[in-house]
């Protein structure tokens, strides 16, 4: 099935006989009814959050693992319960106000085109998408059905990043010129792919989870549980999994959109999995935050970041495990991550922050200084929404763009060390070649 045709199908899923989520959270603002999608590993951290919200009704839950499906089924024993999510939607329309997707990777946008096909509200974890065709689409959907949406990025609700925001919004550095993000994980995998297959275990069911992905054999410790991430047709690599995290505030903050190029310095392409360590080189073009252009390099894998002046620490501090600086015409901002207050340094040294250059309230009118150390919880505010009390911060109109911009880098390790030029208005590179990852053909399951 070609992805595009899937994903124009999703559209029109809406069945006379299922109420509009718009009219359910009106008509029912007292509960929102919720189904999940994925309640294993990040599914579960879902579940318990938005189910700590006294609106919430938790109704439906799914999973391919059976495991993972009898522990959440313990928290919340009258749901009922589904391995395929598409057979929930289908069953549950009427019964179901808001979906949360927390799968690996690549069905995120398949589970949540379905269910905002029914018009029904959707938190699905990051990265959004597992392609940029699949992140426009999912943009375009949630704005043109009006839905109420969110992307898992929890810290943009945090205290630390809002200030951070907040700050150089202000002009606490100037115009920032250059933003350095890093992680030392190591979501990557140099190796070949695994030959032979192994016994499917009986709680799994393998073709579910495959999904509209190509199928393949069963390897056990391979794919499922945990380490899809570090393979291309699964997941997105440390930049799709902790980049979406650490590139969130900067992008926020700065105000970008999509760069203009991309450069990934890593070692050459297997077919299999994603190098384990990447230097990815962006430009953005300039905004009101910015120089003229703005240069982004991203550092992943172990012994991440490399040296660089711009990385220097007074009294040769060690730098944060993970984080952020920003660099501007007047000094540079340490954005550790997290859980850390940003750092404003200085000509060299650490200088107090002066908190009155912020607004008093925040663009929600939130009272900034009332803010608790984390900040509103980003799950409630997902339910919240919901229930017509307020709305999304990391709707799909503004993290689609965060998702699209990590996966060109994740694209661009498919081309070591060759600078790519990507078309905003066409959403296709330049170099031809690069257009064939954009998308990739769904398998009919």
């Amino acid at each position: 099935m070609n992805k595009r045709e899937f994903l124009k199908n999703a559209a029109i899923l809406t069945s006379a006989s299922v109420l509009p989520s718009s009219i359910w959270q009106y008509a029912k603002a007292d509960k929102l009814r919720t189904a999940h999608i994925g309640v294993g590993g990040m599914g579960m951290e879902d579940l318990k959050s938005i189910s700590s919200h006294e609106a919430v009704e938790v109704t439906a839950l799914c999973d391919v693992d059976a495991k993972n499906l009898a522990v959440a089924q313990k928290r919340h024993p009258n749901a009922k319960v589904f391995a395929d999510y598409r057979e929930m939607l289908k069953e549950m329309g009427n019964e179901v106000d808001a979906v949360i997707v927390s799968t690996p990777d690549h069905t995120h946008a398949p589970a949540s085109m379905m269910a905002m096909g029914l018009n029904k509200p959707v938190y699905c974890q990051k990265p959004l998408t597992h392609h940029v065709s699949e992140a426009r689409a999912m943009r375009k959907m949630a704005e043109d059905k009006n839905l109420i949406t969110q992307m898992g990025i929890q810290v943009h609700s945090f205290y630390d990043y809002k200030l951070a925001t907040l700050l150089i919004q202000a002009g606490i550095i100037g115009k920032v010129k250059t933003v350095r993000a890093w992680s030392p994980k190591n979501w990557g995998f140099d190796g070949p792919a695994p030959t032979g297959s192994d016994p499917v275990p009986s709680h799994l069911n393998w073709d579910l989870w495959l999904g509209t992905a190509k199928e393949r054999p069963f390897k056990e410790n391979v794919y499922h549980p945990g380490n899809w991430r570090k393979i291309l047709d699964y997941g997105c690599g440390t930049l799709g999994d902790m980049g979406v995290h650490i590139f969130d505030t900067p992008y926020n903050a700065l105000a970008l959109d999509i760069p203009l190029t991309i450069k990934n310095k890593c070692r050459k392409p297997t077919g299999f999995g994603f190098p384990e360590n990447n230097t990815v080189t962006y430009k953005f073009p300039g905004t009101k935050y910015t120089a003229k252009h703005l240069k982004w390099v991203w550092y992943d894998g172990i012994d991440a970041p490399k040296k660089h002046k711009d990385l220097r620490l007074p009294n040769n501090e060690t730098l944060p495990d993970q984080g952020a600086m920003f660099v501007g015409e007047k000094g540079r901002l340490l954005l550790p991550h997290f859980m850390q207050l940003p750092k404003l340094i200085v000509k060299g040294k650490y200088q107090d922050i002066d908190m009155s250059i912020i607004p008093e309230t925040d663009r929600l009118g939130e009272p900034v200084r009332d803010y608790g150390p984390e900040g509103e919880k980003h799950y409630h505010q997902f339910v919240d929404a919901c229930l017509g009390k307020g709305e999304c911060t990391a709707p799909f109109t503004y993290s689609a763009r965060l998702t699209e911009t990590i996966l060109l880098g994740v694209i661009a390790g498919r081309f070591p060390n060759k600078k790519l030029h990507w078309n905003n208005e066409t959403s296709l590179f330049d170099e031809k070649e690069a257009n064939e990852f954009l998308n990739s053909p769904y398998r009919e399951f």
